[in-house]
């Protein structure tokens, strides 16, 4: 299956944009940028999000999965939701020293991190940046607890770091599989590793004594609701322990990104899903409420809902949703120790 490049929605927040005439559009090269912010843990007060902070160390994301919430982040960049969000990756270089900088602050208490709460902290630029890999080694330094949701296999090149972590405070990693079908999945989020490899991801992480999860996200109405039983039994029997499932979400510009994707690889299916995300949502493609936005309502978003907990509780799944345990402890650097 061969995909163009996704148009880029003008950015509401540029002084001015271009159009091309048809066929006229350059292809869409990998640039990457520089960001030396001086701060580097984003605090969450959503209701709806189970976590406080977050390390973001990328933002944007090669994976160009259509339906990403976090698009319109890109558009305060001065880049565009679409393609600029795939190919115009952020970089956070000097993440791991201000992640230090932070849990020397007497303020800190110790709370869990999470990588990332807006794009995946191992898409492919970590190979060669590793930045994600640099932080969690300040976290087990610190004996900070941490989380990571990723859809990348490069996890696995961190199973040291993740272990000791989890022996000093905790490490939980949550690999995000929204299909069953490797062609729904390579149709929708094309620049990432299939199902099965990520069920791999899963089983090896397990097999290391790392606490893994499977988040079955975005649950799109009308094309892989159905796959999420089969999905939720593969991770388990992969060794994943806890589950979640999120309803799709199409903030701003999201919107258009994903129906250009959808229509252009799956036309067939096109209609039904746009008119059952709208039954979740209703009768609108987006509501921002929260409680509700990742969720939906109305009959179709109860059955989603029911579906997934009468599934979970078959097999076995969230048994154990304690809280991380308090470990936090600042490195003694004394001078004394120093000479040892």
């Amino acid at each position: 299956m061969r995909f163009l490049p996704l148009a880029n929605p003008p950015n509401p927040w540029a002084t001015t944009t271009i159009d091309y005439l048809d066929g006229d559009a350059p292809h869409v090269p990998l640039q990457v940028y520089e960001d030396h912010t001086r701060q580097i843990l984003s605090k969450n007060d959503s209701p709806d999000i189970g976590f406080t902070w977050s390390v973001n160390p990328y933002r944007g994301c090669f994976h160009a999965c259509a339906y990403c919430y976090a698009r319109p982040s890109h558009e305060y960049l001065s880049f565009g939701a679409g393609t600029d969000f795939d190919r115009k990756i952020v970089v956070k270089p000097d993440a791991a020293a201000l992640l230090r900088e932070a849990f020397d602050r007497p303020s800190w208490k110790g709370d869990l991190v999470v990588f990332s709460g807006v794009t995946d902290c191992y898409q492919p630029l970590e190979a060669s940046y590793k930045v994600t890999r640099a932080c969690l080694e300040v976290c087990a330094e610190y004996k900070n607890p941490a989380g990571i949701v990723t859809k990348s296999p490069l996890v696995e090149r961190d199973i040291d770091v993740l272990v000791r972590l989890a022996e000093v405070a905790s490490a939980h990693v949550t690999v995000s599989i929204p299909f069953a079908s490797p062609e729904h999945a390579r149709a929708i989020e094309p620049y990432v590793a299939t199902p099965e490899r990520r069920l791999r991801i899963i089983e090896k992480l397990a097999a290391a004594g790392v606490r893994v999860g499977v988040n079955v996200a975005p649950i799109i109405p009308g094309l892989n609701d159905q796959e999420m039983p089969q999905v939720l039994k593969a991770a388990r029997d992969a060794g994943a322990t806890q589950a979640g499932y999120v309803l799709l979400r199409l903030p701003g510009a999201v919107k258009g990104v994903f129906e250009e994707r959808l229509r252009a690889a799956l036309p067939l299916r096109a209609d039904k899903v746009m008119n059952r995300i709208r039954d979740t949502r209703g009768g609108a493609l987006y509501d921002p409420r929260f409680g509700k936005r990742g969720t939906g309502e109305g009959p179709y978003a109860e059955a989603t809902s029911a579906l997934f907990e009468a599934t979970v509780k078959r097999l076995g799944l969230n048994a154990d949703l304690a809280q991380p345990p308090q470990t936090f402890a600042r490195p003694d650097r004394s001078p004394q120790l120093r000479l040892f």
